[in-house]
């Protein structure tokens, strides 16, 4: 399909914001949170047997026109499109989630790095979970302090660039690791496997169980399964739900209608 439906206007109104875009780091960092704060993480399509498309005129009717929003390859390839539209210059790479994992998983996550004047950062609206709401830095020992969590860069033998957290729950007081990739420069052509895996094999962590997100201003709301959590400036409130309050839940606290 040739892309007749995007637009960066539209695309910019959907994720509220407000301006021109410029080619600088504080437009990158805004255009990243307002994408958290307005497009959900989740993978209901997959679970209801949707077959999902990666065509940026397909993603752009589900997540801007219709509202929706997506998980990695939806959310990343839609957000890379629009930064190359106004004008920045991006490498898209292929990553590991290493998020409470035991043993080295399979490339199955997708990020973006973003050059400018001379800088590389980290870029990714594609995670439900502990990421960095704002893009990093992407230098070897790099730390940042973001929304109250603290994160790191930094460079290993085997997984090449790795992602971390400081988790201080719990008295555990360490780095946990979230994803990892390397330098190698994906084409669109490259995430239609680990696309279909996700989708379709019956090992993939998608087609368990709803999995949705979207951040706030003050935290962040979630939906496991059943369960609807919100998170507001330290706060957890939880409920378990029954199916049938679903579709009100998803539209009162992630403006989704399906």
């Amino acid at each position: 399909m040739s892309n007749n439906l995007f637009s960066v206007e539209k695309y910019l109104k959907r994720i509220g914001y407000n301006g021109k875009p410029a080619i600088n780091f504080e437009t990158l960092s805004e255009l990243q949170y307002r994408h958290f704060l307005s497009v959900p993480y989740e993978n209901l399509d997959i679970l209801n047997r949707v077959p999902l498309s990666l065509d940026i005129d397909d993603l752009f009717e589900k997540i801007v026109i219709r509202n929706r929003g997506g998980y990695c390859f939806e959310l990343n390839t839609l957000f890379n499109h629009l930064l190359k539209e106004t004008g920045f210059k991006t490498t898209t790479y292929i990553s590991r989630f290493l998020l409470g994992e035991k043993e080295t998983p399979m490339r199955r996550h997708r990020v973006m790095k973003v050059d400018i004047d001379g800088e590389s950062y980290l870029a990714d609206v594609g995670v439900g979970s502990e990421v960095p709401v704002r893009p990093l830095k992407l230098q070897d020992g790099y730390e940042e302090k973001v929304r109250r969590i603290l994160y790191k860069l930094s460079k290993e033998p085997f997984y090449g660039w790795v992602l971390s957290y400081y988790n201080n729950r719990d008295d555990k007081n360490e780095w946990d690791k979230i994803y990892s990739f390397t330098e190698e420069e994906q084409l669109e052509v490259d995430f239609v496997q680990p696309d279909f895996y996700c989708q379709y094999h019956p090992d993939s962590i998608f087609r368990t169980q709803r999995m949705v997100a979207v951040r706030t201003e003050t935290g962040k709301n979630t939906i496991d399964g059943n369960l609807l959590k919100i998170f507001s400036k330290g706060t957890i409130a939880s409920h378990i739900f029954e199916d049938s309050e679903l579709n009100d839940i998803l539209k009162k606290y992630f403006k989704i209608d399906i």
